[in-house]
C-alpha cells in the first residue's frame, strides 16, 4: 500500500508547536481520530505510548515516525507533522525531531505495519526529502512531495535503475531489536552508501515480519565481506568461513561510509565457526566498547532462558495445587496430594514440571550464547542447581536454586566458546568428534565441577544459615516472624532466600504448626497478585507486554507460583522488589495475627476450603496485594509521560 494512499491532508499539521513526546504523539492521534480511522482512540494511542516504551522510535536525522497495530483502529492510516521548534526525541542519533509520521494499522493486518514502516524509512532516508517536506507550506504540498517521491517517472525524474547482475562484493544483514524501523533505516543507509561509492551490495533484513531479501549461498559463497548489524539474534552459522564485520545496527545509522571501507580493506578477519554448530546471537566482542550492547546481549541471554522457564512454572505450579484440590478429603494424612490415583497423577506431573524449570532456563541461556552444543552443559548446571549434592547425612540442602542456575547457563554458554575457540585449530575432518564427544563431555565435566565445587556449597550453607536464622526467632513475635517470613518470600522469587523461608514453613507445618506455612505461602502470593493488580489499576506505569503478561499473574498468584512476578522484578528490580517485599511482609504479619493456617505446603487459594480462617487469609492477602500494587505506582514512573 503506497504512502498516498494513508495519508490525506486532512491529517497533516505543519509547524506545531508541541510540549513533549506524548504532547505530539496526542496529536496525531486526534488527527486520526478525526478522520474516522480509530474506533478507540486511547486504546490505539496508549499502544503506540506502549511501543515507544519499548525503545524510540525516533530513527535518527531530526524523523519519528511513531506506530502501533492496534485493535482500536478501524483502517489503516497515516498522520504526519512538522514542527516549528526542536523536540527532544529520545532518538538513536541523540539529534532533535522536526518531522514526524505516526501509523495507525488495525491488529487483524498482520504485516502492514511493517511494511508501511520500511517504505516510509527508505523515503527519509534522504535528506533532501526530508527537507522538502519540512519546507512544505501546505498539507497539498506536503502530500505532492511524497507522490512525486513515489512515482518518480511521472514526475519527470529517472525511474529506479535495475539491480547490477553478477556476485556482489559486499553482502549485509540487518536487525534491530523490535525488527522495524532501525533494521530498515540501516538497510537504506548502506544501500545509499554503497551506490555513492560504487559498491555492490545487496542487504538482507530481519525484520518483525521475518527475513526480507534472504541471502543465498551462492552470493555468500562470492561475496567478499559479510556485515552484520544487528543487535539481536542473527543466524551466523551461514557465513563460516567468510570474512564477517560485525557491529550494533546504530553503526550502520550513523557510520555506514566507515563501515563499508572497513568491509572492501581486505583487512575483516574470517569467523571461524564450526559448520555442525549453530551460532545465532553476535557475539560480546562485537561491541567491547559499548557498555550498553553488552548488558543488552546478557539480557537477551537471560531473557531466553526465562522465557523459556515461564511455562514450567504456569504448568507445573497449577498443576501441583489443583492435584491438592482433588486430594482436599485427605487433607491431614501423610499422603495428602496423592491419596487418590488422579491426584497422585496430576500432583506428580506438576512436580515433575516444576523440578524442570530450572535446568530449562540454564540450558535456553546457554545454547542463546554459544548454540546447541551449549544446552546439554547449561540443562545439567541448572539440574545440578536444583537438585544440590549430597556431601552426607546431614547436609542434604545445598542447592543453589534460582541464581545457581543463572550461574549455570552463563558458565555453560562460556564454556563452549572457550571449547570452540580452543578446538578452532583442529582439522576440519575432526568436527564430528568436537560436536558429539569433546563438547559434550568436557562441558558436562567442567559444569558439574564448578556447579557442585564452587556453587551449591557456598549457597547450601547460606540456605542453612538463613533457616538457623528463622529458627532462632521461633520464640520471639509471631508477627514479626511472620513478616519476616513473607518478605523472604519475595527477595529472590524462588532463589535462596525463598527457598528458606519455604523449608521453614514446610518444616514447622510437619511438625503441625500450620499458621506458620500461611504466612509463607501469602508472602509467596503477593508478589504476583501485587504486579498484576498494579497492572490493572496503573496501566500507564508498564509496557503493553507487560500488562498482557500480568493477566496470568492472577492465576499464578491463586496458585502460590511466586516466579510468576519475576519477569517483572528482572525490568525493574529497584522498584519491583522492594514493593513486593514489603506486601509480602504485610500480609505475613497479618496471618499470624488473624491465626490464619493451611495443611499443605502448596495449593494457594485451591486450599482455602481446608484453610483455617479462610476469610481472614484472603483479608491478608488482599491488604499486601493492594500495598504492592500502590507502591508499585508510587515508585514507578508512567511509561511515556502520562501513558
Amino acid at each position: 500500500m503506497r504512502i498516498t494512499e494513508l495519508l490525506s491532508p486532512q491529517r497533516i499539521v505543519l509547524g506545531a508547536k508541541v510540549a513533549d513526546k506524548a504532547a505530539a504523539i496526542h496529536t496525531m492521534t486526534a488527527l486520526l481520530d478525526d478522520g474516522g480511522c480509530l474506533r478507540d482512540a486511547a486504546r490505539y494511542e496508549r499502544e503506540v505510548l506502549d511501543r515507544e516504551a519499548q525503545g524510540s522510535t525516533g530513527v535518527g536525522g531530526g524523523v519519528a515516525i511513531p506506530h502501533a497495530k492496534s485493535a482500536g483502529v478501524a483502517k489503516p492510516a497515516l498522520a504526519a507533522m512538522t514542527l516549528c521548534e526542536d523536540l527532544d526525541y529520545g532518538a538513536l542519533d541523540g539529534a532533535p525531531v522536526r518531522l514526524l509520521f505516526q501509523i495507525a494499522v488495525p491488529d487483524t493486518d498482520a504485516n502492514l505495519h511493517v511494511a508501511v514502516l520500511a517504505d516510509l524509512a527508505r523515503l527519509l532516508m534522504d535528506p533532501d526529502f526530508c527537507t522538502q517536506l519540512l519546507e512544505a507550506k501546505t498539507p497539498e504540498e506536503f502530500l505532492q512531495v511524497i507522490a512525486d517521491r513515489e512515482t518518480p517517472a511521472a514526475a519527470g525524474q529517472p525511474a529506479a535503475r535495475e539491480p547490477e547482475k553478477g556476485p556482489c562484493q559486499v553482502l549485509a544483514v540487518t536487525a534491530c531489536p523490535m525488527g522495524v524501523a532501525h533494521t530498515f533505516m540501516a538497510a537504506e543507509a548502506l544501500e545509499r552508501q554503497a551506490a555513492a561509492m560504487g559498491i555492490s551490495l545487496k542487504v538482507e533484513t530481519n525484520g518483525a515480519d521475518g527475513p526480507r531479501n534472504v541471502l543465498t549461498p551462492a552470493e555468500i559463497d562470492a561475496a567478499g565481506c559479510i556485515v552484520v548489524a544487528a543487535d539481536r539474534t542473527v543466524d551466523l552459522n551461514r557465513f563460516a568461513g567468510k570474512p564477517v564485520l560485525i557491529v550494533p545496527v546504530a553503526e550502520a545509522l550513523r557510520h555506514p561510509e566507515a563501515l563499508l571501507r572497513r568491509a572492501v580493506s581486505g583487512g575483516v578477519p574470517v569467523m571461524n565457526i564450526n559448520p555442525n554448530d549453530e551460532t545465532f546471537f553476535p557475539p560480546l566482542s562485537a561491541s567491547r566498547d559499548n557498555l550498553r550492547s553488552r548488558g543488552q546481549h546478557v539480557y537477551a541471554h537471560l531473557m531466553n532462558g526465562i522465557n523459556h522457564m515461564v511455562p514450567f512454572v504456569t504448568g507445573g505450579g497449577i498443576l501441583i495445587a489443583l492435584g491438592y484440590f482433588l486430594d482436599r478429603a485427605n487433607v491431614g494424612n501423610i499422603t495428602f496430594g496423592s491419596g487418590t490415583s488422579l491426584s497422585w497423577l496430576v500432583t506428580l506431573v506438576g512436580q515433575l514440571a516444576f523440578r524442570m524449570m530450572y535446568p530449562i532456563m540454564a540450558g535456553f541461556v546457554a545454547s542463546a550464547m554459544a548454540g546447541p552444543a551449549a544446552l546439554l552443559p547449561g540443562m545439567m548446571g541448572g539440574f545440578l542447581a536444583y537438585q544440590g549434592v549430597t556431601i552426607g547425612p546431614e547436609s542434604t540442602w545445598i542447592s543453589s536454586g534460582f541464581w545457581g542456575a543463572i550461574l549455570a547457563g552463563f558458565v555453560s554458554g562460556w564454556l563452549i566458546r572457550g571449547l570452540r575457540k580452543l578446538f578452532s585449530r583442529f582439522p576440519a575432518g575432526l568436527d564430528p568428534l568436537k560436536t558429539t564427544l569433546l563438547y559434550p563431555v568436557l562441558g558436562l565435566t567442567l559444569i558439574s565441577l564448578f556447579m557442585v565445587v564452587l556453587i551449591n556449597p557456598p549457597l547450601g550453607q547460606f540456605n542453612d544459615w538463613l533457616y538457623q536464622c528463622l529458627e532462632s526467632m521461633r520464640g520471639g513475635s509471631r508477627m514479626v516472624l511472620g513478616a519476616v517470613l513473607g518478605g523472604m518470600m519475595a527477595v529472590d522469587f524462588g532463589g535462596p532466600v525463598n527457598k528458606a523461608a519455604y523449608l521453614f514453613g514446610t518444616v514447622t507445618l510437619a511438625a503441625g504448626q500450620e499458621r506458620f506455612m500461611a504466612a509463607v505461602m501469602l508472602g509467596g502470593m503477593v508478589p504476583p497478585f501485587g504486579v498484576a493488580l498494579a497492572c490493572t489499576l496503573f496501566p500507564r506505569r508498564f509496557t503493553k507486554t507487560e500488562r498482557h503478561s500480568s493477566l496470568m499473574n492472577y492465576l499464578l498468584g491463586a496458585s502460590f507460583v511466586t516466579e510468576g512476578a519475576l519477569p517483572f522484578a528482572l525490568r525493574d528490580p529497584l522498584r519491583v522488589i522492594p514493593s513486593c517485599m514489603v506486601g509480602s511482609a504485610l500480609a505475613g504479619a497479618l496471618s499470624m495475627l488473624f491465626g490464619c493456617g493451611v495443611p499443605a505446603p502448596h495449593g494457594g487459594l485451591y486450599l482455602l476450603p481446608l484453610a483455617e480462617r479462610p476469610w481472614l487469609l484472603l483479608v491478608a492477602l488482599a491488604a499486601g496485594s493492594v500495598v504492592t500494587a500502590g507502591l508499585l505506582a508510587l515508585l514507578k514512573a508512567p511509561v511515556p509521560d502520562n501513558e
